[in-house]
């Protein structure tokens, strides 16, 4: 049973690491939220810089981080007027500090100014009256396919700026991170689904093998 478990917890791992590991740009299931929460730490000590990759978005956006829970008052990379590749630094950080990207409304939302946030438990305001969303996805980028003008490889983060998700396409600002490092868990709902649905297929082979050997 104990040699069951341990296979059913490999093969949920290797799903996991699959949603993080490729150059799926732009989100790969658009119109369906993205299930897959992100926990994004710096990768080392030094400083962190955000590349701008890009926008669709009607709405007019900037971007900001939270260093271990704090705004470091740094807003920039205007997704309607920085050029492709302009670059953001935020300064230093140090290896494991806890980072939260901050997507900031300039136009388009009533009033201006409100922030969606890569931690979704921080959404509420955003996304009121509506329950609150998952606003990013991230893949690493490798710099090799897609090529997004001279960024360097690091990791992808795009934000869905509608309140309560509109059309899902996570794709109204991209940017691109070096030094930073992250870990992608699915929601707890979509947790237990693959969780069933692996103990079953396990199961379902357990229960073919015994048949064949009795």
């Amino acid at each position: 049973m104990k040699v069951k478990v341990i296979v059913c917890a490999l093969a949920l791992m290797a799903v996991l690491s699959a949603q993080v590991k490729a150059d799926l740009i732009p989100y790969p299931t658009p119109g369906v939220v993205n299930p897959v929460i992100y926990s994004f730490t710096a990768a080392a000590t030094g400083d962190l810089s955000a590349y701008f990759a890009g926008s669709t978005a009607a709405f007019t956006n900037v971007l900001g981080l939270l260093v271990n829970g704090v705004d470091t008052g740094i807003y920039g990379l205007n997704n309607h007027t920085s050029p492709l590749g302009t670059k953001l630094d935020f300064g230093p950080v140090t290896a494991g500090d806890k980072l939260v990207f901050v997507l900031e409304n300039l136009v388009g939302l009533i009033p201006p100014g409100q922030k969606a946030f890569s931690d979704p438990t921080l959404n509420g305001p955003y996304d009121s009256p509506a329950a609150a969303i998952n606003h990013v996805y991230s893949t690493p980028y490798t710099g090799t396919g897609p090529i997004i003008d001279s960024i360097p490889a690091g990791t992808f983060v795009s934000f869905e700026d509608l309140k309560g998700g509109g059309d899902l396409n996570y794709n109204d600002e991209d940017f691109v991170f070096t030094n930073v490092a992250a870990v992608g868990t699915p929601e707890p709902a979509t947790l237990s689904l693959a969780c069933l649905g692996i103990a079953s297929l396990c199961g379902y082979k357990w229960r073919k093998r015994k048949t064949v050997v009795a």
